[in-house]
């Protein structure tokens, strides 16, 4: 085996076998061929601009990048796992193409920027994509709580029945997480946004480059300030896989209530043939599948996250090929999240929700006791633990009398407290008690379209 052409004069003779199977990432970084072909273009241009090569030079590598990406575009375009990266299989084929002009390209370049200009672009693409996906989403929750505005449901705590509230109030919760997470993934690119082409291997060039011109042509803010963190760097890739993270954990929340409120024994929505799957042995059976799959890949995501961060710990500046870990696991959970988000926005859009058997199911569990110590504190002016001594006192009795709470009869609530009147039971009812959340952020309906119309305006 000999050694590689790109790179191999220091060597007589080729690595070790095993390092043909240990070595390439072009398996996996091929995917960054857009991003390379943009990197190169910014550098080469830039070159010629400052003199560095002549501009014959520039304008043949140029035409012959353009034929490059036309044959990748095209399927033509052979990937070899010898030349062990996209940067040197765009290269060797340049050399092809033009001959021996196409070294000139890597003149003030090394791989190293090269490799992380490339993953920087394609990270921002990334939270480009994610934040799109987000909003899909959100506009399919706002849709759902727009039409289910005054629908009511239980609200739960440790999963046992609390408090009434709307169907419209439980989405836009949700809403709420999903926006935060697009606001990451805003800050994940904000951050990110800065050009390491320049910084060469780690210390940059002498060649009189200019890199605010390239960072420009890239659309960065502004080239990095330091060269050996722009190579080392990937806080950027463990803030996007970070933001990812999150984002998975609100689509598994959601993907498990969904699971949950689709079983016969809540009823409270009903998931189309689309997103959900039969069984091999029981004929009755719909498995909310989609659901399930979202919410099992959380785990998938949180392990990107947690392998690049064990892989960037023990790091000394500069670069290590430990670094070329890094995209796998950035691929992956871009894959995953995208995926998912798709899948989660499409299966919101499309659901039914039973108003009827949430209502049923929101009478279970005395929810309005809350109500009935709030009657006790405004009305009668009892301190609210003294309150809520008599309120549960009351639920105690109904639950041995098996009625709910506003079927009590007065008589019986005033041998617990004589001071309560007729008026108490203005508080009992399910629709009564969701009208009267009437402060910020609350469940009432009142509320609730106040919310809408914050989240239409903002989503304009």
């Amino acid at each position: 085996m000999t050694a590689n052409k790109m790179w191999g004069g220091r060597f007589e003779s080729g690595p070790a076998q095993i390092m043909r199977e240990i070595t390439p990432s072009i398996d996996f970084d091929k995917r960054l061929a857009g991003e390379d072909l943009a990197g190169s273009r910014a550098h080469v241009r830039m070159l010629a601009t400052q003199g560095i090569v002549a501009k014959a030079d520039a304008e043949a590598i140029l035409k012959g990048l353009d034929q490059i990406e036309q044959e990748i575009a095209d399927g033509k375009f052979v990937f070899k796992r010898e030349l062990e990266d996209i940067h040197l299989n765009i290269e060797a084929r340049l050399s092809e193409i033009i001959g021996p002009t196409a070294g000139r390209l890597h003149t003030a370049r090394s791989r190293n920027d090269q490799v992380v200009t490339d993953f920087r672009l394609w990270v921002r693409g990334a939270c480009e994509r994610a934040d799109q996906g987000l909003l899909a989403l959100c506009q399919a929750l706002i849709a759902q709580a727009e039409q289910h505005s005054g629908d009511i449901m239980p609200g739960y705590t440790h999963m046992q029945p609390a408090q009434p509230v709307t169907f419209g109030h439980h989405m836009l919760a949700y809403v709420e997480m999903f926006m935060r997470d697009r606001g990451r993934f805003e800050d994940a690119r904000k951050r990110l946004n800065e050009s390491p082409l320049g910084a060469a291997a780690l210390a940059g060039t002498s060649f009189p480059i200019d890199r605010d011109v390239t960072a420009k042509q890239l659309g960065f803010s502004r080239p990095m300030r330091n060269s050996m963190d722009a190579i080392s760097a990937r806080d950027f890739a463990l803030e996007y896989l970070a933001a990812c993270t999150i984002a998975s954990v609100h689509l598994s929340r959601l993907a498990g209530e969904l699971v949950q409120w689709s079983t016969p024994a809540f009823g409270f929505v009903r998931l189309s043939d689309a997103f959900t799957t039969g069984s091999s042995i029981m004929p009755q059976k719909r498995n909310p599948d989609a659901a399930e799959l979202i919410r099992g890949k959380t785990g998938r995501v949180l392990g990107d996250f947690v392998a690049l961060t064990t892989v960037v710990k023990g790091l000394v500046l500069t670069y290590g090929s430990d670094l070329q870990e890094d995209k796998e696991r950035v691929f992956d959970a871009a894959d995953t999240l995208e995926l998912s988000l798709a899948a989660m926005a499409a299966m919101t859009a499309d659901l039914t929700v039973d108003k009827i058997k949430m209502q049923a199911a929101a009478e279970a569990g005395f929810p309005t006791a809350t109500d009935l110590a709030d009657w006790l504190v405004r009305v009668l002016k009892k301190p609210f633990r003294e309150a809520h001594h008599i309120a549960g006192s009351i639920v105690r009795h109904a639950e041995e009398m098996n009625i709910a709470l506003d079927k009590v009869p007065l008589a019986e609530m005033q041998k617990i407290e004589p001071g309560i009147t007729q008026d108490v039971f203005t508080v009992l009812g399910l629709e009564a008690s969701v009208n009267s959340r009437m402060s910020l952020g609350g469940t009432a309906p009142a509320r609730v379209k106040e919310q809408l119309f914050f989240w239409r305006e903002k989503l304009r």
